[in-house]
């Protein structure tokens, strides 16, 4: 059996025109850190669900909920191939309790280049750890503490 050919440089750049922000270990990757995944993650602006599909209906990405059900679950996936998991909540508490606002870290994203005049938008590195926090399992732990040294270096 063959793999999929699929394109993530062109995804990537069909994620541009959409509020989403590359979040799980997808983004620990793109920032160099050494942990593996097959899926990717999104947080996806409440409003851009139906861009969101719209956008990667080249990849015959098929979403499990429509949009009102996405919205009103606050979470989906898109899949045929590849895995994509979509959250679509305006807010996300994190197993402490604080809730982190889709908003906050829009307003707060950064770029990480993924080839030349492409770039993956994820969040800073902070709110990044805050996401790493939505769950209690032990691969986030050791995502965080990735995600607390490379901060520290950076400083």
């Amino acid at each position: 059996m063959e793999p999929d050919a699929f394109d993530e440089e062109a995804f990537v750049r069909a994620l541009s025109g959409v509020r989403a922000l590359l979040i799980g270990r997808r983004a620990l990757i793109a920032l160099g850190l050494p942990v593996l995944t097959a899926d990717y993650d999104l947080w996806l602006h409440i409003d851009d669900v139906e861009a969101l599909n719209a956008s990667l209906t080249p990849f015959d990405l098929v979403p499990s909920r429509s949009p009102e059900d996405a919205r009103r679950a606050g979470r989906y996936v898109l899949e045929n191939g590849e895995h994509v998991d979509v959250l679509v909540a305006r807010a996300i508490p994190t197993i402490d309790g604080v809730s982190v606002r889709f908003s906050d870290l829009w307003t707060r994203r950064q770029t990480v280049a993924y080839s030349a005049g492409v770039g993956l938008v994820m969040p800073s590195l902070d709110d990044l750890i805050l996401t790493k926090r939505f769950g209690a399992r032990r691969r986030d732990l050791v995502d965080i503490e990735y995600l607390e040294t490379l901060k520290a270096r950076s400083r």
